[in-house]
């Protein structure tokens, strides 16, 4: 007997929609569920079995619940605004609204074959006023409550899509939708404040029964880190220069251990230095060569440039150190400048060693020359705060910047 799998699901399929099986009723009684998928772009002719793949594990999870006994709304919708709907309509030279729901209506029709649990009287397009007035409301909140703000910040670009991409969305620095090499490249934005409520956010992070690696994302997003900042002046040769390098610690307690600086590449401070820095070519071309690659690259593998005529000095003992621009330190991260403590910081230590850079190691533990201690303790080689531990230090160094004025907490 041959199974006709194609009628009897197509007669399956109609009298679901019929009785209307997967509607979510308000049952007050039972417990509610949730379950979101990422809506797809209606930017293609049709969807591929990468879409399928998720939306059949959130599906699979939905008809558990059911069984379970939660009312479960488990919703479809289409994002439907932007730059891949944009491009779609200009390749097939129609207007982007004809364009949006011609391959809404295909989207739909693909997954109803299917099956899945979607209750499609809830069925959402981000391009329909009523849903698109409550987004503008939420930005408006923000907006008056001084949450968000305009700047030009570094993003993921895909050249062909012609827009911005999540780290999310790369393979191994390709644009995971078209393959094209995506490059890093500053847009004007809108960037929400969530550091402002960064302590609030990663407490909540306990409550989240998610794995590991997805836990470490999220604080990395949120990307609160507590230390000090502090400015160094900048001398060419014994003339100081205007100019001053900010930098931002965690461990200003290992700051007599600084043997050399680091600049980000995009850092603006070096654009300031110009004329002062004897092999200009060199750092710019440098500078070229690093902006088409992506955060995770430019960490894997230390290089960098000397910048050559001009020195930072640590305010703490006066000494002279030199700068360099390197690409493992980031832009977008604190003030885009770093103090070099190879004796008490892996990277720091790594970089060291390969630029041959001094050693000094000021927190008892580890062995100078094999290692680098990464760990607090008692300060040694520090001056007037040698024998203090760690936390102490911490403490008086920051209180140390604040009464000279030229830094302090953050």
């Amino acid at each position: 007997m041959k199974y006709a799998f194609q009628k009897i699901e197509r007669k399956w399929q109609r009298i679901w929609t019929e009785k209307k099986i997967y509607k979510v009723k308000d049952i007050f009684k039972r417990p509610k569920f949730y379950c979101l998928d990422m809506f797809p772009y209606p930017s293609g002719a049709g969807l591929h079995v990468g879409h399928l793949r998720g939306y059949i594990a959130t599906d699979v999870i939905s008809r558990m619940k059911m069984m379970q006994g939660f009312n479960v709304l488990h919703p479809m919708g289409w994002d439907a605004f932007g730059l891949p709907a944009e491009n779609y309509a200009l390749q097939h030279k129609i207007h982007p609204e004809i364009a949006v729901r011609r391959n809404i209506k295909n989207f739909k029709k693909q997954l109803s074959k299917i099956g899945f649990t979607y209750d499609w009287e809830r069925e959402i397009n981000t391009t329909d006023p009523n849903y698109y007035k409550w987004t503008q409301w939420i930005f408006l909140q923000l907006f008056k409550a001084g949450l968000v703000y305009e700047s030009f910040e570094p993003i993921n670009w895909c050249p062909s899509c012609k827009t911005g991409l999540a780290n999310e969305d790369l393979e191994k620095g390709r644009c995971e939708r078209c393959g094209s090499r995506v490059e890093k490249r500053p847009l004007r934005q809108w960037v929400i404040k969530i550091t402002k409520y960064a302590d609030r956010l990663l407490k909540d992070l306990k409550y989240l029964s998610w794995p590991e690696h997805i836990i470490k994302m999220q604080k990395d997003w949120i990307g609160k880190s507590e230390g000090v900042e502090f400015e160094m002046k900048v001398f060419k040769g014994n003339e100081e220069l205007k100019e001053k390098i900010r930098v931002f610690t965690t461990r200003i307690d290992t700051v007599f251990g600084m043997t050399y600086v680091v600049l980000a590449p995009e850092n603006k401070i070096i654009e300031n230095l110009k004329l002062q820095i004897k092999n200009w070519k060199e750092i710019e071309k440098y500078r070229k060569e690093v902006e088409a690659k992506l955060a995770e690259e430019r960490e894997k593998e230390k290089t960098g440039i000397k910048v050559e005529g001009i020195l930072a000095e640590n305010p703490f003992n006066k000494e002279k150190v030199p700068i360099f621009v390197s690409e493992y330190v980031l832009a977008d991260y604190a003030t885009g400048s770093i103090m070099g403590v190879p004796a008490h910081d892996k990277r720091d230590f790594e970089f060291a060693k390969k630029f041959n850079l001094p050693i000094k190691k000021v927190i008892e533990g580890g062995q100078k020359e094999r290692e680098c201690y990464e760990g607090e303790g008692i300060l040694v080689n520090s001056g007037e705060f040698s024998g203090l531990n760690s936390t102490q230090a911490k403490e008086k160094m920051a209180q140390w910047l604040k009464e000279r004025k030229i830094g302090g907490k953050k």
